[in-house]
């Protein structure tokens, strides 16, 4: 529906292509927690971490689970797969004698290296028109926005 209340083939179309956008998130999502590597979780938490580490920050096993909105108990499951699998480190937290920090391993991978369809759209979105660009990620964030109060 437009802003004025009436549906347009244009509009619908956006509608249907953002349904059909967080399907396929869905999907991916359940391939990933049994069929290609670490779950969404698991990547999300790596993410966090690189990011984290590029902007000079700390990052707490307590932290990813508060980002993630899980457990600390799911998140140091989590954490030790990661670090078996070479992805992500530990080391003492210097301001708190109990607590570990959790680091990248290795630092010559990309963020976009942790999931390679975050490199894809990125891809997508540099063939985009600066005015385009604008819109769409305002578009995205209203989206973004009510999938993130449903069941709040």
């Amino acid at each position: 529906m437009s802003s004025t209340g009436e549906s347009t083939p244009g509009n619908d179309a956006v509608a249907y292509a953002a349904e059909r956008l967080r399907l396929s998130e869905s999907r991916l999502a359940r391939r990933r927690q049994t069929d290609c590597g670490p779950s969404e979780n698991a990547r999300a938490a790596m993410r966090l971490v690189y990011e984290r580490a590029d902007a000079g920050e700390q990052t707490t096993p307590t932290a990813i689970a508060e980002h993630l909105g899980v457990s600390t108990a799911a998140v140091t499951g989590m954490l030790d797969r990661l670090h078996a699998g070479g992805l992500l480190a530990f080391r003492p937290n210097p301001d708190d004698g109990r607590s570990k920090l959790v680091v990248p391993m290795d630092r010559s991978l990309d963020a976009d290296d942790i999931d390679p369809v975050t490199a894809q759209i990125r891809r997508l979105a540099d063939a985009l028109t600066p005015e385009a660009a604008a819109a769409v990620a305002e578009f995205l964030e209203r989206v973004t926005a009510v999938v993130d109060r449903e069941c709040a």
